[in-house]
């Protein structure tokens, strides 16, 4: 699968009501197409061994016939509690099969063993309900930068662009922001110091993005806060140095 194409979604889930509101939340995220919809952990082994082998498979809710290949999963929505086998067992049978789909918990488990093992067993994600469309529409954005970045990089890639495709799993920018700054504010800086061939002052951001540079400043000072760039003093320019600042790749 190349970088410009859909990532689909397989959505297991127990509860009705609940499977369709994310099967809609993943037909309203740009680069993402909906697979099918299952209801059990039987049934989502069904369906991804299906959508291997390219034969029919019975369960699950997905709208494909007997005889109809079950399309291929980049990426599965797993519920934790699930009526017949635990998230965690169906977690562990898809990888002792070898799918390589990736996995986004999605539950309402908070408890930190639960936790641990998902991330043990390598899931991408972890997002407790409920949440909001934003809340999910960000879990996805960000899982398909990783896919983007691990896609473009053919069947070998550099130590920075192994680290850059997981930061886009973990970003350091935290979802709560400080008061008085704006997510997307702060979205367009980041990508302006992610995407610079060299580290900016903050005159320089603020002559890119038509900002004060007072108001530049607080973002650049909130994302070397946590960790986001690197900030070094810029010497040759007379008086005192002027503070640059670089992302963190």
């Amino acid at each position: 699968m190349n970088a410009d194409q859909n990532i689909t979604v397989l959505v297991v889930e127990d509860e009705g009501i609940v499977a369709e509101a994310h099967a809609e939340y993943v037909r309203r995220s740009p680069g993402f197409a909906l697979a099918g919809v299952v209801h059990t952990g039987t049934d989502a082994i069904t369906f991804l061994n299906a959508s291997r082998s390219g034969s029919g498979a019975d369960g699950g809710r997905a709208a494909h016939t007997r005889d109809t290949p079950e399309p291929a999963v980049d990426l599965i929505l797993l519920d934790m509690n699930l009526p017949d086998l635990h998230g965690l067992d169906v977690l562990r049978r898809i990888r002792g099969a070898g799918v390589p789909a990736d996995v986004i918990a999605i539950t309402a488990v908070r408890d930190l063993a639960v936790v641990r093992s998902a991330m043990s067993a390598g899931i991408a994600q972890y997002l407790i309900k409920p949440f909001t469309f934003s809340a999910f529409s960000a879990k996805l954005a960000s899982y398909r930068e990783f896919h983007r970045n691990l896609a473009g990089q053919g069947v070998s890639a550099t130590q920075s662009e192994v680290d850059r495709a997981l930061a886009a799993l973990r970003p350091n920018v935290p979802a709560v922001l400080p008061k008085g700054l704006s997510p997307d504010t702060l979205k367009a800086v980041s990508e302006l110091l992610k995407t610079a061939p060299a580290p900016l002052s903050a005159s320089e951001v603020s002559a890119a993005l038509t900002m004060s540079r007072i108001t530049v400043r607080r973002y650049l000072e909130h994302l070397d806060d946590q960790r986001a760039v690197l900030r070094t003093p810029r010497y040759g320019t007379r008086g005192r140095p002027e503070l640059e600042y670089s992302w963190r790749r």
